[in-house]
């Protein structure tokens, strides 16, 4: 097992940093559990770090922070009940290479996919396509490693309400070690990218929602233009992507990176690069393996902030949000991503009990996205938003407990599982006002 030591950690938009006393790479199931045991018996905290993608202070610790990115790999396929098992460290990609390989996919992903399947389920991230719940909603059983050690298998049939408590944790309830998932048939997607006017969307919101098995769009700030993206099953064959992936990377992220650049130096200049971003967006069809088309690789560093709506409230929010951009003229220029998901029963999911809206606003790394955040939130609230946890935002344990209504019930067995709060730091804390017996609370 490798250890570092007074190693600086920051998260990968760099809006989180800690210093952990150490860093630990555990590469067994047991290694974990002597991690835990150790730390229990010297009162240290522990978190646990996947990519560092998320843009909060979830991972932060003064004490132990361990990186799963050993404990990863392919442990089975079972073909006949249709699941994989991996252990929690597989990063999202690597998943997407092992069952493609036998011929099998992941349902859904999001749009970035170096994320660890652990933190994937922890947070609640997902895709789109309405028939589709976040990544978590695949989740046939994990396996964990509690406070004290031990190893505790959950799964729907023999532990109904621990288990959906589980699936969205933010790693409080201990350390995900294993995984099995629910997988398909690889299928071939016909990908489709144009663009339409907003009015134009207003008409047809409803329509792509219902027509297309995978559908998102993009506004562009102080344009009318919108991207849309659609991506539905076909038969035939996938295409070669070279191409495809060359233009992503020069125009989605080498040459925006250069607009960025000229934004964050600049930033009144923010709506008229986003007026040309909107110009630029042509017409594009491939035909291609799911997990070749549902992520796109992100080079331009940013902040985000997302919530979830419940599906109704959509054009709504949206209207909303284009007359307060228009009225307050924010300098912003990355476009904001709108996706739909699936209702669930997962306590701690933004989709809980309701079909959604996934609403994101992005801010270009190095320039001020408080003022933007901060309106944009406000009209969340509004419209009922729960926010995404691995994404910024301000709302407190009062807030939460009201939009979350399984949210005290969580806590009930977080506390039961952890007691000490090993696994809570500073953030969690605050955010979820858990309260510590004195004799064990210590800075993390």
């Amino acid at each position: 097992m490798r250890i570092q030591f007074g190693k600086t950690w920051r998260n990968w938009a760099a809006t989180s940093e800690s210093k952990p006393a150490q860093i630990m790479y555990p590469e067994t199931i047991n290694e974990v559990q002597e991690i835990v045991r150790e730390a229990k018996l010297n009162n240290n905290k522990i978190r646990v770090v996947g990519a560092g993608h998320s843009f909060t202070h979830l991972a932060n610790t003064n004490d132990c922070l361990i990186s799963l990115d050993r404990l990863s790999g392919l442990e089975a396929i079972d073909d006949e009940n249709g699941t994989a098992t991996v252990f929690a460290g597989t990063r999202l990609y690597e998943i997407a290479a092992y069952l493609g390989n036998q011929g099998y996919a992941q349902e859904n992903l999001g749009d970035i996919n170096v994320q660890s399947i652990a933190g994937a389920i922890s947070t609640g991230t997902h895709g789109t396509g309405r028939q589709f719940g976040n990544i978590s909603t695949q989740v046939i059983e994990l396996q964990l490693v509690t406070a004290n050690g031990e190893i505790l298998t959950l799964s729907e049939k023999e532990s109904p309400q621990l288990f959906k408590a589980s699936l969205v944790s933010l790693g409080t309830f201990g350390i995900i070690v294993k995984v099995s998932l629910k997988i398909i048939k690889s299928p071939i997607y016909l990908y489709r990218s144009d663009k339409l006017q907003f009015q134009e969307l207003e008409h047809q919101l409803e329509s792509l929602m219902k027509k297309n098995r995978h559908f998102e769009f993009f506004l562009f700030p102080y344009s009318d233009t919108v991207q849309v993206k659609t991506m539905n099953a076909v038969s035939g064959k996938s295409q070669n992507l070279s191409w495809h992936k060359l233009k992503t990377l020069v125009m989605e992220n080498y040459l925006f990176f250069l607009i960025s650049e000229i934004c964050r130096l600049y930033p009144k200049s923010s709506s008229f690069f986003s007026k040309i971003s909107a110009k630029a967006i042509g017409k594009e069809k491939i035909q291609a393996k799911s997990h070749q088309l549902f992520a796109t690789p992100r080079k331009v560093r940013f902040c985000e902030m997302e919530y979830c709506i419940p599906i109704e409230q959509f054009m709504p929010a949206l209207l909303e949000i284009r007359r307060a951009m228009d009225g307050k003229h924010f300098n912003v220029h990355f476009p904001i991503e709108c996706r739909t998901v699936k209702s669930d029963d997962i306590w701690l999911s933004p989709s809980y009990k309701r079909e959604s809206a996934y609403i994101a606003f992005h801010m270009y790394k190095g320039m001020d996205y408080e003022p933007f955040f901060v309106e944009m939130e406000e009209i969340m609230k509004k419209y009922n938003g729960r926010p995404h946890w691995g994404k910024m935002h301000t709302r407190t344990y009062e807030e939460l407990k009201e939009i979350y209504p399984k949210l005290n019930d969580f806590l009930a067995y977080r506390k039961q599982l952890d007691p000490d709060g090993l696994f809570v730091n500073q953030y969690l804390k605050n955010m979820l006002n858990i309260q510590e017996d004195k004799a064990m609370e210590r800075t993390s």
